[in-house]
């Protein structure tokens, strides 16, 4: 009988340990602390989810940067009267893209970073409203260089009805369709056009919005006797947020787009761009598209920020928080 527990001690071993890798992970997650694959998953989730309503405000934001329209209604009417409702949907499958890979990105790093600065201090202690800036910047600008494939996309897709011409336009299938077509027909490097802008853009956008949210949340909570996480405390804190937002973000989104859109040759690159619209149509066109932008931007952020919060509390039974 002695000679049988050698070879059985070694699995009963591994099965204790295995076990007990268990047991700590769910203690880990029910204390409200999860990995950053787990948070950036609930942060696409987030995202894909807010799509589904707003995407027809990205497409409209985007012509209004690339092409001549009396207004929001007035581009509204004209995308859909080309496209009908395929059309103010165009580019759906790039949005969904953009989620999963940028989306991921600045929520999931931005949310495993705050979870981690806020374990590491005293209860009831916050970071710094710098401090969040900082989270904000480098999340929105590491999330921006991983989605910038799917950001060309959104832009290219969303914009092709805008070209007066039909034998011109791209005509992509999908989002996977541009992204083959670009690398073949242009090079992988121009995947990447208008990757300078679109970091940037991300990282005013990033860090004015969630730093903002963050900030808010807590004070509107106290203020109001509202929960942190209540549907209220979110809607006031990220309305106040995306305008903000907006503001900081627009000029380097409407250099974005005219870059993304642009023919080869057309910009040396960000500064030329920039030059070039406001010597041609005056300093306001930095932020054309305000208005769809904000409008798109306040009920996304609202939308994909509510779930996210309500899905990592969902996930850690309670006991987690996003934001």
């Amino acid at each position: 009988m002695a000679s049988l527990a050698s070879p059985i001690a070694p699995v009963a071993d591994a099965s204790a340990l295995r076990s007990s890798l268990r047991t700590s992970a769910l203690a880990t997650k029910k204390a409200g602390s999860i990995g950053l694959a787990e948070r950036a998953a609930l942060g696409a989730a987030g995202g894909i989810g807010a799509s589904f309503f707003c995407h027809p405000l990205d497409v409209i934001r985007v012509q209004m940067q690339v092409a001549q329209y009396r207004g929001t209604a007035d581009a509204a009417m004209s995308i859909y009267t080309r496209g009908g409702f395929q059309g103010i949907y165009a580019g759906l499958s790039a949005a969904w893209l953009r989620q999963v890979t940028y989306g991921s990105g600045r929520l999931g790093i931005y949310s495993y970073l705050l979870d981690r600065d806020k374990r590491s201090r005293p209860a009831g202690e916050e970071a710094s409203f710098t401090a969040k800036l900082c989270m904000g910047t480098f999340s929105g600008s590491a999330g921006a260089a991983i989605g910038a494939p799917a950001e060309l996309a959104l832009v290219r897709m969303g914009a092709d009805s805008s070209i007066a011409d039909p034998s011109m336009r791209r005509g992509y299938a999908n989002a996977l369709d541009c992204v083959v077509r670009v690398a073949r027909e242009e090079g992988v490097l121009a995947l990447y056009t208008g990757a300078t802008p679109t970091i940037l853009r991300a990282g005013a956008l990033n860090s004015t919005l969630l730093a903002i949210t963050s900030q808010l949340k807590p004070a509107i909570a106290a203020e109001t006797g509202w929960g942190l996480t209540d549907v209220k405390t979110m809607f006031c804190s990220i309305a106040v947020a995306s305008f903000f937002s907006t503001a900081c973000s627009q000029p380097f989104d409407v250099v974005k787009s005219r870059i993304q859109q642009a023919a080869a040759g057309e910009y040396a690159g960000m500064l030329d761009c920039a030059r070039k619209s406001v010597a041609t149509e005056g300093v306001a066109v930095l932020w054309a598209g305000f208005t769809p932008a904000f409008i798109k931007l306040a009920p996304f952020s609202v939308i994909s920020l509510t779930l996210l919060e309500k899905l990592t509390s969902f996930y850690t039974g309670g006991k987690g928080s996003a934001l």
